[in-house]
């Protein structure tokens, strides 16, 4: 079997080392000059190494799990997270939903008494925000739940379904709330990433470009796709390429490989505007100097900041600081979205973003001054928006592509965010050949990931 790649992301790479193993003939196709997709990771001029966002490596898959063995070589730190949300100038161990006990006392009881007052049925909310306000109540969705959320997605929360939550949102045990409060308790061990990896060098990139190192004959970097005739099976690239495919595996975002693509009916181009996606800028502030916080990354819902995450980078590995030394450097990764619904100006975001690290007590006046790099990075799709109109859009589109022999699959080719982590796309571009080559069900797709 013949099966070309566009993508050498998490979903692509899991692609092609599943071609290779099956014995199909392949070739992968990248627009940019490097592989890991939106899972890669950068160095700035000054030594710092920055990922694409805040990345942990976590997995449901024992395939994948080693894979990463395999690409890493064993050489990697295991961490426990330890994640925090700044909240009316407290930290709140994370669930926020679990730790109320933290707030100062009226807005713990506000919390409190909307846990107590609940009405609705989650099952019968129409939206995500029908959802929030049955089962956290007013307190807890006015003070984290909703503004977070909009922080993150950049999108309004009536517009977005319910239908992601699964394991992405610890929900309410109001007696285990009153339980906490009462012992004075944290409860943080909620969740898949309560343990996680991280590569020792390289950052998250790492564990692709270890992948990658074993076909890189069979990788094309720099080949930008300019259009694609789905009758003619034909695509052509930027750099004057053309190419004959008689299976293609797209990992690029759905809505763009269709704007690149002729003879597309209405009804699919119009199923097409209906997938909506954020964007994020993650600005790098690396420091000289010891920071001394053990947290992993931390959650700010207010709007005295204009990032929903920091992220210690320091603390996954010294060797995301220049010269592997974090007596010497430190270095926050932030994370500010942006859309048609909420607008950031990219002159100004990352000066923005440092009197925010300011205002939220991350750094202080002398350590400003000891700012030694300003990393600005444009991340144009994010995150895929579970929007209440994504399944009925991706019921037009997937099935008129394979009729043409194309599998969008990852984050942004099956649009969908709740299967969208790394182990997750990973397994996408794996299950779909699978079903090629044997007619096996591509579970992690289909929901059923375990």
């Amino acid at each position: 079997m013949k099966v070309d790649i566009l993508g050498a992301g998490p979903c692509g790479l899991g692609a092609l080392k599943r071609l290779h193993e099956r014995g199909g003939a392949s070739q992968l196709f990248e627009s940019r000059p490097y592989v890991g997709g939106l899972s890669t990771s950068l160095v700035d001029d000054v030594g710092f190494t920055w990922d694409v966002g805040g990345h942990v490596l976590f997995s449901h898959y024992d395939y994948f799990d080693q894979v990463v063995e395999d690409a890493l070589g064993g050489k990697y730190y295991s961490h426990q997270r330890e994640c925090w949300v700044r909240l009316l100038e407290c930290w709140v161990p994370y669930p926020f939903q679990n730790n109320v006990r933290h707030l100062p006392a009226n807005a713990r009881n506000e919390c409190i008494e909307g846990l107590r007052n609940l009405r609705g049925d989650p099952g019968s909310a129409r939206n995500f925000q029908e959802w929030m306000n049955a089962v956290f109540g007013a307190g807890i969705v006015r003070y984290f739940m909703e503004p977070y959320n909009f922080k993150v997605w950049a999108t309004p929360s009536g517009m977005m379904s319910k239908d992601w939550i699964a394991e992405r949102v610890s929900v309410v045990d109001l007696q285990r709330v009153e339980d906490n409060i009462r012992e004075q308790k944290d409860d943080v061990a909620w969740g898949p990433n309560n343990l996680f990896k991280f590569p020792e060098t390289g950052g998250t990139g790492a564990i692709f470009r270890g992948i990658a190192k074993h076909f890189s004959d069979k990788i094309h970097l720099n080949h930008e796709l300019v259009s694609i005739n789905l009758k003619k099976r034909e695509m052509v690239f930027s750099n004057g390429v053309t190419r004959e495919y008689e299976q293609l595996i797209s990992t690029m975002p759905v809505d763009q490989l269709l704007a690149k693509a002729s003879d597309v009916p209405t009804d699919v181009r119009l199923a097409a505007e209906l997938l909506l996606h954020n964007s994020v800028y993650v600005v790098g502030i690396g420091v000289r100097g010891r920071r001394e916080d053990n947290r992993c990354w931390m959650y700010f819902p207010e709007n005295n900041c204009p990032f929903y995450r920091v992220t210690n980078f320091h603390n996954y590995s010294p060797h995301n600081v220049p010269g592997g030394d974090v007596n010497r450097c430190f270095s926050l990764m932030c994370e500010i979205s942006y859309s048609p619904f909420k607008v950031v100006d990219e002159a100004s975001i990352v000066e923005e973003t440092i009197q925010g690290l300011v205002n939220s007590g991350l750094l202080d006046e002398r350590e400003r001054g000891q700012i030694i790099s300003r990393f600005l990075l444009d991340v144009p799709y994010a995150y895929p928006i579970p929007s209440t109109q994504r399944d009925e859009a991706l019921a037009v589109i997937l099935p008129f592509l394979e009729g043409h022999g194309v599998y969008s699959r990852g984050r942004f080719g099956a649009w969908k965010y709740e299967v969208g982590n790394m182990d997750h796309s990973f397994m996408q571009g794996v299950e779909v050949v699978d079903r090629l080559v044997s007619g096996t069900a591509e579970k992690t797709v289909l929901g059923d990931n375990g």
